[in-house]
């Protein structure tokens, strides 16, 4: 606590500095509602590009924009008081190179007060990230199963399994030798979570990946049962609040058409309470 009573959030060295303690508490949020959920129980908030899918109903990532990450960065950061906010770079964004890379990161923390920005790539990625935090600018990395290139992956498919744990490992070298100050690992196996965990200097986050990951990161639609168009294999259901909220808005309409509600005691008098 300072002086004036204020919480102090995590700053990505105090991040970088969980390593191998105890796991980093990470879930997206979208809106200043679930941000203020959320944030007395995590270390990150992350304001995730797969609000595409979960918020706007899109089919990927891919038409995710700009404009969008930050109307919600900042809605977020509105519901936000103890964690780190983390936003997303949306694809298109930074791949064409470190300069469009800076100019959008930079961007994005000036208009949202997010702390830092999550990109995905690993080796291909290495000198934009180093660029990055050269100039100011944290980094939390992405790899594994990378959404924003599922077209070129073939699907959201498992990443890193056989011959191609190589090129996850040099991913996950690549990154932490340019500066993140943290890694997701999304949907590889096990072991191979567990050993780069093990080899490199920063956290990692799983999602998809090992309990032996430095933390762990899911959709928070995903894990209160929110959002039920599909359901991965690493998503574990929490509560199930779109059920419930089914039965809620189902007995409402019933009561509508039967003329019970409103009741009396919802609608309002000639004469003034009290007089």
């Amino acid at each position: 606590m300072s002086a004036t009573g204020e919480v102090k959030r995590p700053v990505p060295p105090d991040i970088r500095a969980r390593k191998g303690g105890t796991p980093l508490v990470v879930l997206t949020a979208y809106t200043t509602p679930v941000a203020r959920l959320v944030d007395p129980h995590c270390d990150i908030v992350l304001v995730g590009d797969s609000l595409g899918m979960v918020v706007h109903g899109l089919p990927s990532t891919l038409g995710v924009t700009m404009e969008m990450m930050i109307l919600h960065g900042q809605a977020v950061a509105r519901g936000t008081a103890k964690s780190m906010l983390v936003i997303d770079m949306p694809f298109g964004s930074y791949e064409e190179g470190p300069e469009q890379a800076f100019r959008n990161a930079a961007r994005l923390m000036v208009e949202t007060g997010a702390a830092a920005v999550k990109l995905e790539g690993g080796v291909h990625m290495e000198e934009t990230i180093a660029f990055l935090t050269a100039r100011g600018i944290p980094v939390m990395a992405h790899i594994g199963l990378t959404p924003q290139a599922v077209n070129t992956l073939g699907g959201y498919r498992v990443q890193g399994r056989g011959e191609d744990a190589a090129r996850i490992r040099r991913d996950a070298e690549a990154v932490a030798r340019a500066g993140a100050f943290s890694v997701v690992l999304e949907k590889v196996p096990d072991a191979l979570a567990r050993e780069i965990t093990n080899a490199i200097d920063i956290p990692t986050i799983g999602i998809g990946a090992s309990v032996d990951c430095d933390g762990q990161v899911l959709v928070v639609d995903d894990m209160l049962g929110l959002f039920t168009s599909f359901r991965p294999k690493f998503v574990k259901r929490y509560a199930e609040l779109g059920e419930e909220a089914d039965r809620a808005i189902a007995a409402y309409a019933a009561e509508v058409r039967a003329r019970t509600f409103p009741a009396p005691e919802h609608v309002f008098g000639e004469k003034v309470p009290g007089k």
